[in-house]
């Protein structure tokens, strides 16, 4: 085989297109792989100007591209390549590389088109593109849910760009819910075996005073798994959106003085809750299951974060329209450094020691208060002790 029908063989199976035009921009020769990518039949392209395979503004301006390059010499694509566009036949448009060498042939000028196909490694692209963002916004989503479930941060900004900084700050969070739960159960719940434990050795002595004391004990453990299951029920009940305020008219007395009662029940020794009502008004309209609730978180606080032998001060006030509920206590305070986050769930302030607590009461009596329309308010120092105020407007009947 001769070098010319070598060459020619190999011109028409290569897999890239192959063009050469004249000086003038006339098409010499196209090879089957550049007439597939266009979708034209080899005479109706030779002979004809290479802007027919070109889209405009390209189309337009090709042979001034020649002209200037006759004229200057400066080359804009020969021996280098760039990503261009060209025209189909049926009028559509797809990518390709395009490298154009100059050849010297017969005392001619000829410059010879190579070209790659773009179209799937463009349609790749797309496809890794599109894929990149439906990620993101899978991001975006489970990212707000996890919010949504775990904390009142769930209401954080929409127009945070770094949803996977968020993310890893919710995973913390969420790191400090299960390290906190796990120990709040397993203390009471130990008590609760080791009281059982010596009862058991007690009632054979037997042993009354001390069979009385444990089970005292065990009663305060199921106490206290009873409250921190109550927090994360009432939690998952806020987050799902499922608490409804239910107005009714109840006397605000006789609740106060139901909650005094069952409160004194777990007081410290010699603790007791002094109740007072001012105003001749004891009638109030409000959600007695919410209030109810509110209440006694903050007296069961007052008097978890007190000492024996103190007073905790809790009153009501109905007064032109207005009602107003304080909780006071004498106790170990909050911290002003910690006061800023005392209502964020899971927070608890770095003075509580080992007293047991889920940080998830103030959140929820915070919430409680809010969707009764209400206003919360609080003064704390530290070994000053803490006062919480609640105040509701305009359901006086």
């Amino acid at each position: 085989m001769d070098s010319a029908r070598l060459l020619e063989a190999i011109i028409d199976t290569a897999i890239d297109g192959i063009i050469t035009i004249d000086a003038g921009g006339e098409v010499e020769s196209i090879n089957p792989a550049a007439l597939m990518l266009f979708g034209y039949d080899a005479d109706e392209v030779i002979g004809n100007n290479i802007s027919m395979l070109m889209p405009e503004p390209d189309r337009g301006r090709h042979d001034s591209y020649i002209n200037n390059y006759k004229e200057t010499g400066n080359k804009k694509i020969i021996g280098i390549g760039r990503e261009v566009r060209g025209k189909k036949k049926d009028g559509t448009t797809f990518p390709f590389r395009l490298a154009v060498s100059e050849v010297f042939y017969q005392n001619k000028t000829i410059f010879t088109g190579f070209i790659h196909d773009l179209s799937k490694e463009k349609e790749a692209e797309d496809q890794l593109r599109k894929h990149t963002l439906e990620l993101e916004e899978k991001v975006r989503h489970r990212t707000k849910d996890l919010i949504t479930l775990v904390s009142e941060l769930e209401r954080a900004k929409a127009d945070v760009s770094n949803s996977l900084e968020k993310e890893k700050e919710l995973n913390q969070l969420k790191s400090r819910f299960v390290s906190m739960a796990s120990h709040e159960f397993r203390t009471p719940l130990s008590s609760v075996q080791l009281s059982a434990s010596l009862i058991d050795r007690y009632v054979q002595k037997p042993d009354l005073e001390s069979v009385s004391k444990h089970t005292a004990r065990i009663r305060s453990s199921v106490q206290l798994l009873n409250n921190i299951l109550n927090d994360f029920l009432s939690l998952e009940k806020l987050e799902a959106g499922v608490v409804f305020v239910n107005n009714q008219r109840i006397n605000l007395v006789h609740i106060g003085e139901e909650i005094t009662e069952e409160m004194q029940m777990i007081c410290k020794k010699n603790q007791h809750i002094v109740y007072q009502h001012t105003g001749l008004v004891a009638d109030f309209v409000i959600d007695p299951h919410l209030i109810k609730s509110s209440i006694i978180n903050l007296v069961s606080n007052a008097v978890k974060y007190s000492g024996e032998d103190t007073f905790i001060e809790f009153s009501t006030e109905i007064s032109d329209n207005v009602c107003t509920i304080i909780v006071k206590d004498n106790g170990i305070g909050i911290p002003e450094e910690d006061q800023k986050n005392l209502f964020e769930p899971f927070f608890r302030a770095h003075n509580t020691g080992n007293i047991p607590g889920t940080g998830l009461g103030l959140n929820i009596v915070k919430r409680y208060v809010q969707l009764m329309d209400g206003k919360m308010e609080y003064y704390s120092a530290v070994n000053q002790g803490t006062m919480f105020k609640m105040t509701f407007k305009n359901n006086l009947v």
